[in-house]
């Protein structure tokens, strides 16, 4: 007999829900081949656990494997294998449970044209067996910035609104777990801003938010941690402190009061280059060498330094260390 659907509602949300929002084990996926082309392995073994109300990034290069796993957790695709879990609840035994506890926010635009964002919400609401009086369409155009369009064609909508107008599609059951799969694609920087801070509002209110991007800069500011998949493994998954901890690389970049014609010889035990004149760039590993060695350098050489700034490794940096190795796969998974 198929599993009753039961909404996620505020209660279930709160901090008696499970202590894992999505649990994903050895998930694996094999795509059939077809003619000459031999069976795709799109998944080898992902093992993911997602805390209940984090913001959660989930990146990797095209082909990785991110669309695959979303949508096995959507019902959309098959799984070859292994177990995952929505908010506590088995995506086999419990499907249409499972998608409820779940709101999804895909790549592609699907929207009727001719419907209004009013309408739209209100027939995803129905779709889900929201009940007329319990829906909430104009508390969500509000909250993504369309209740001026809520009349209007969604084909008259730009870029950026049916892109938000998305997001409120995915909200219309109050899902506790959100996945935004690349949501900012195309959208402006304005626009950008003003949907993060309705996915903040969301996880302030309990929300769990899955994340994939592309704009690494979004990731490293918005994520609590951060998993990394390649070709169809995870690769590294930690908080994004502790990722970015990870790359042992930094740089100092020295202005100059007056011209040098080349790196002094003082510098040469160190990866130094002159990209001017009157900048040197010096990069080491903080675990090799400390910043007092530079320092000495300089003073041997007798630079006159007008000014001087440290470069930070950051989540792009990490990111293509890890992607440009398919085979080193971190072992300590969560």
């Amino acid at each position: 007999m198929p599993d009753s659907v039961s909404r996620p509602t505020a209660a279930d949300m709160a901090p008696a829900g499970p202590a894992a929002a999505i649990a994903i084990r050895d998930l694996r996926k094999t795509y059939r081949g077809s003619g000459k082309a031999p069976p795709k392995e799109a998944l080898k073994g992902i093992n993911l656990t997602i805390p209940r109300g984090s913001i959660y990034g989930l990146l990797g290069p095209n082909g990785a494997g991110k669309s695959t796993t979303i949508n096995i957790l959507a019902g959309l695709v098959n799984k070859t294998s292994g177990t995952a879990e929505i908010w506590g609840i088995d995506i086999d035994k419990h499907p249409r449970s499972a998608r409820a506890a779940i709101g999804i926010v895909p790549q592609e635009l699907n929207l009727d044209p001719f419907f209004t964002p009013r309408e739209i919400l209100d027939l995803q609401a129905g779709l889900y067996g929201v009940p007329k009086a319990e829906r909430q369409t104009d508390r969500l155009l509000e909250a993504v910035g369309l209740k001026d369009k809520a009349n209007a064609y969604a084909r008259t909508l730009s870029g950026g609104m049916r892109r938000r107008l998305m997001v409120a599609k995915a909200m219309v059951h109050a899902p506790p777990v959100l996945v935004l799969d690349e949501p900012t694609a195309g959208v402006d920087v304005e626009l950008r801003q003003s949907l993060w801070a309705y996915v903040r509002e969301l996880n302030r209110a309990g929300t769990t938010v899955v994340l994939t991007t592309h704009y690494l800069e979004e990731a490293q500011e918005l994520c609590d941690t951060i998993a990394i998949v390649n070709h169809g493994q995870v690769v590294a998954c930690d908080s994004t402190a502790v990722l970015l901890g990870r790359l042992d690389a930094k740089e100092m970049v020295v202005t100059l009061d007056q011209d040098i014609a080349a790196v002094p010889t003082q510098f040469a035990g160190f990866d130094a280059s002159l990209d001017n004149p009157r900048r040197l760039t010096i990069r080491y590993r903080p675990t090799q060498t400390r910043v007092a060695d530079l320092l000495g350098a300089m003073a041997a050489a007798g630079l006159s330094v007008k000014d001087l700034s440290m470069v930070e490794s950051d989540l792009e940096d990490v990111f293509l260390q890890l992607t440009r190795t398919p085979a080193s796969v971190d072992g300590g998974l969560r």
